[in-house]
């Protein structure tokens, strides 16, 4: 485990039990060949509260859902979280299986993070806006 994604700020997240599940099961199948990602998206399913499906709040990014993001750089950015079958820059559809997308899943609006871009430079993002 890479020291830099360690030392990141962690929100309490909130994720359903079907994206638990299925994320859990892709982070699982994507651990050779996507290491980095993949942890962290394992690592923020253990620390994640489940929930029942339909007991996520609106305001969450769940699997689906279209969220307006700040950037640390002042960019706004509203991107739809996807599986990596479905990942389409552009249509705007970020896959989870990415350090943003895996970094997303569970913030509510008004929450920020900290993470850790492939080239190793660490970033911070606010959610704006959740649609479902």
């Amino acid at each position: 485990m890479p020291a830099l994604v360690r030392n990141r700020s962690v929100p309490n997240i909130v994720v359903s039990n079907a994206d638990y599940e299925r994320l859990t099961d892709l982070a699982t199948a994507s651990l050779e060949r996507l290491p980095e990602v993949a942890t962290e998206l394992l690592e923020e399913m253990d620390r994640a509260r489940i929930v029942s499906d339909g007991s996520v709040p609106a305001n969450v990014v769940r699997m689906g859902s279209t969220v307006t993001f700040r950037s640390d750089d002042g960019r706004q950015l509203t991107e739809t979280l996807v599986y990596p079958v479905d990942e389409d820059s552009d249509a705007h559809k970020i896959s989870v299986m990415t350090p943003v997308g895996a970094a997303l899943i569970g913030l509510a609006e008004g929450q920020s993070i900290s993470w850790t871009a492939r080239d190793g430079r660490s970033h911070r993002l606010t959610v704006e806006k959740v649609r479902q």
